[in-house]
């Protein structure tokens, strides 16, 4: 019998974990409008403000509304913001947006979801997209090769026009230790998952350039702060977009003069796609708390907000995610007590590459024991 898949069709939403905690916790206990009542209340009901009834909450008032203005202050100086004006609100009628690796998983999911907005999105794929929108655009495409992303680029601003959003999603995995790795698959993990950037950054960034106005998604993940066993060729490819991300920033802002060009980098943990359907990760409640794989339209949420939203931003999710980058700075014997606790280095032992694209294709191949 084979063992029972991460992968879930029909996802609990409203489970209760960790970044649940954390959302109520936010608009309460840590939110400053919140905090700022507690001493207030005191005042009203004849308290000196000496008293430490009164001191005390008003010293933590201070701190939360210290931390949130600094959040603040940084995100405004990372936009180049102004202080008195936020930008106009987006209009998505007039967006065309292309989605690599759209034809499934998250991707499909944000194609369907920005169509019923009424946008033009254009889908790059080696498999067609399966959608009754009629304003997705499918253009079947091997992102990993400079001269196919070159070819379908010019045919998408010919014939719909220059794109105003990327998001860069197209992934794949192979699960194998390093020395099992043939060459045709790290050619193809860092072809699609790494080389893809450069060649529809290359197509589709000039344009945006000369615009001075667009919106660039990289889907990185949180493995590419960590490294696991059987992921290397995996972990280094994403790890290679966190500093083509900050790279690319940096160009924007210092070498064309172009901070109206938006940037966000997305850095997910586990999601309940058919990529990764054969992962298996650890079933004890605590694990599930803690460390909670994420349904699709939770990070198809947060992409479509940093877009409404018009500002460069680094999106984690769930939130254990924050702490990865903190990880590696902590000593070694705590870095593998993490490991352990994560069950990475045992989640692919058993995983098959899986190439149905169709989530209810996966659920045939799981229930023939394929998974």
């Amino acid at each position: 019998m084979s063992a029972p898949s991460s992968y879930d069709p029909a996802p609990i939403y409203d489970s209760v974990d960790i970044d649940m905690v954390v959302k109520v916790l936010s608009q309460t206990a840590f939110s400053p409008f919140f905090t700022c009542f507690i001493p207030i209340f005191y005042i009203f009901q004849g308290y000196e403000f000496v008293n430490p009834v009164v001191l005390i909450p008003s010293i933590y008032c201070a701190a939360v509304s210290a931390f949130w203005l600094l959040k603040w202050i940084s995100q405004l100086y990372r936009n180049q913001g102004s202080f008195f004006f936020k930008p106009k609100p987006l209009d998505w009628s007039e967006q065309i947006v292309v989605i690599t690796g759209g034809a499934s998983g998250v991707g499909e999911l944000l194609a369907n979801t920005l169509a019923v907005r009424n946008v033009t999105v254009v889908v790059l794929d080696v498999k067609p997209i399966v959608t009754e929108n009629y304003n997705i655009v499918y253009y079947q495409c091997d992102v990993s090769k400079w001269e196919e992303v070159e070819a379908v680029s010019k045919k998408i601003i010919d014939e719909i026009g220059q794109p105003t959003m990327l998001v860069n999603n197209a992934g794949v995995v192979q699960g194998k230790l390093i020395i099992d790795l043939k060459p045709e698959d790290v050619y193809q993990t860092f072809g699609v998952n790494t080389l893809a950037h450069f060649w529809t950054l290359k197509a589709f960034l000039p344009g945006m350039i000369k615009n001075k106005t667009g919106h660039i998604v990289t889907m990185s993940s949180v493995v590419g702060f960590v490294g696991c066993v059987r992921m290397a060729d995996y972990n280094a490819s994403k790890a290679a977009l966190m500093i083509i991300n900050e790279s690319l920033r940096y160009e924007l802002d210092k070498v064309y003069d172009a901070p109206g060009i938006r940037t966000t980098i997305v850095c997910p943990g586990h999601i309940l796609t058919p990529l990764f359907s054969t992962v298996q990760l650890p079933s004890n409640p605590f694990f599930q708390f803690f460390v909670p794989s994420i349904a699709p339209v939770t990070v198809v949420k947060a992409i479509i907000t940093a877009l409404d939203a018009q500002q460069s931003q680094t999106i984690f999710l769930p939130f254990y995610t924050n702490f990865s980058p903190v990880v590696r700075m902590i000593p070694s014997y705590l870095r593998d007590i993490c490991q352990k606790f994560s069950g990475a280095d045992y989640s692919m032992r058993n995983f098959t590459k899986v190439t149905a694209r169709r989530p209810d294709e996966v659920d045939l191949l799981v229930a023939n024991g394929k998974d």
